[in-house]
């Protein structure tokens, strides 16, 4: 009896809750007034590859996104009088001619946040490292207009990339655009890696973009980054060759917007673009596949607008609007070591500087062969640290009076003392300026280093052993010129007195060598 009571009671009480959920059901439909609303619709007229073209939606907007069955995206690139381009974001197998196209009202935008640090996503901003989802509660559009000259601030903190020859000769401040351009395999993403890992501890946001690279490069990008621990203060934003063209062309522009979001709450922010030769050759299959007019080597009219117009958002805010910063390191490739083709020049104009990377001398085993004659920085000097001002100017005029006497010292077999010297000095200037990937040096021991070496401390060591006798005075100086050490770190300037204190444990350092 007492279970079936139970049961009795059990149901009365399941039956109450369904009349009382029916009840506030009905109450709704009543209270429900059903109305009309106008929703534009769009057909499909031709599928193309990475493209279509649709027919209607006479309100649609530039760049406003549209949505296609099976919830795949386009943005509107052509508007037309008869018909609209649309770049799509997605797979085109499942599209076909005569499906309906609808309105979304809104441009193409992306989700921002912190949650967005070490993670890996593609240029819509999804996951793409199976670490569950982000969670985001802004979005921002993808093109935005770059920060007004008012807003702007002079570049005056410098970026340590960690590169001795980078730092000391080509300095890049916080703020600044310097292209990375050289022929293919010359070590462009190495550079951006290490720049990336050196920012350990530095409160730097970085973003690393891979545009059109092969999904196993990528892969192996990112293994290096979770290596040496760069990457909880990481975001890469990925679209591969095996992408669709429309998301390699958005992937710059959408990691642009997520380092404002956090340059605008006053971070520093680096960001990379590998590279923007990919990206342009997408722009142009884009655009010939849209019947766009082709320009200069098919690439249409506006191809320098769309680097331009990215490029220039990258800047230095005055204090009053955050005081943050956006550092740009885009990355161009060339041919046949040719800087004055299309791209290369277009960015070169766009940029405050670059850094050209030598085949010749990656041939040679020079790494990073960076080819100081024909790189610049036009704004990084201004931002370096004091302690490299002392050893730049020296170090640049003997590197550029060997390179210059070694060409012609191989016509000839007799050589004065004078030149002689010179070039036993330049030949220990090129082996210090050598560097292994992955082993940023702080700047203390990288001025320690090119003291000794244009102070002459290692004019007497072979030019195989200089770099053993570098790690020799490297240690040295860690241990006893740590105070010069965190002076130089803090940017503060020298004086007579702490040079002369580098210079002694350097030479210690050297004599206790065998041999020397």
């Amino acid at each position: 009896m007492d279970a079936t009571s139970s049961l009795i009671t059990d149901e009365k009480k399941l039956r109450g809750c369904l009349d009382e959920t029916f009840a506030v059901l009905d109450r709704i439909i009543k209270e429900e007034k059903p109305q009309l609303q106008e929703r534009e619709v769009g057909i499909v007229d031709f599928v193309g590859q990475g493209i279509v073209r649709v027919g209607g939606l006479p309100h649609v907007q530039s760049e406003e996104i549209v949505r296609f069955p099976g919830n795949i995206l386009g943005y509107v690139f052509n508007i037309d009088p008869d018909e609209i381009g649309v770049i799509l974001l997605g797979p085109t197998k499942h599209l076909k001619t005569g499906v309906e196209v609808r309105r979304t009202g809104r441009v193409m935008d992306i989700p921002v946040g912190e949650g967005f640090l070490g993670r890996v996503i593609n240029a819509l901003g999804q996951p793409l490292d199976n670490l569950g989802e982000i969670k985001s509660l802004r979005r921002l559009p993808v093109e935005r207009e770059a920060p007004p000259v008012m807003a702007r601030s002079p570049v005056t903190v410098p970026l340590q990339t960690g590169l001795k020859v980078v730092d000391a000769l080509i300095p890049i401040g916080r703020g600044q655009r310097e292209l990375i351009l050289g022929d293919r395999q010359t070590g462009k993403t190495a550079i951006a890696l290490d720049t990336i890992i050196n920012q350990r501890d530095k409160n730097v946001v970085c973003i690393y973009t891979a545009i059109g690279k092969q999904a196993s490069d990528v892969a192996k990008v990112i293994a290096d980054l979770r290596e040496h621990n760069a990457m909880p203060y990481t975001i890469v934003v990925a679209a591969t060759g095996e992408d669709a063209a429309g998301l390699q062309f958005i992937a710059p522009y959408a990691a642009t917007s997520m380092g404002e979001y956090f340059m605008e709450r006053g971070r520093d922010v680096l960001i990379i673009y590998d590279d923007l030769t990919r990206h342009a050759r997408s722009y142009r299959e884009l655009s010939l596949l849209l019947r766009r007019p082709p320009g200069r080597e098919a690439f249409p009219g506006d191809i320098f607008y769309i680097h331009s117009r990215m490029l220039e958002r990258s800047t230095h805010l005055r204090e009053e609007m955050g005081g943050g910063s956006l550092t740009s390191l885009p990355i161009t490739e060339t041919e046949a070591q040719d800087v004055s083709s299309y791209i290369p020049t277009n960015l070169i104009s766009i940029t405050d500087g670059q850094i050209y990377l030598s085949p010749r001398l990656f041939q040679k085993g020079i790494l990073p062969a960076v080819d100081v004659g024909k790189s610049v920085s036009r704004v990084g000097g201004k931002a370096q640290l004091s302690a490299y001002r002392s050893v730049a100017g020296d170090l640049r005029l003997s590197y550029s009076q060997f390179e210059e006497l070694e060409s012609f010292s191989r016509f000839g077999t007799r050589l004065d003392d004078a030149t002689r010297k010179v070039l036993e000095r330049g030949w220990r200037i090129r082996e210090i300026l050598k560097q292994p990937q992955y082993m940023p040096m702080p700047a203390s021991e990288q001025i320690a280093a090119l003291m000794a070496v244009t102070g002459g401390t290692l004019d007497s060591v072979p030019v195989e052993a200089i770099g053993n006798t570098e790690n020799k005075i490297r240690k040295a100086v860690r241990e006893e010129a740590a105070e010069v050490c965190s002076r130089i770190e803090s940017g503060q300037k020298l004086v007579h007195e702490d040079f002369d204190t580098i210079l002694n444990v350097a030479e210690k350092a050297t004599c206790a060598l065998p041999g020397v």
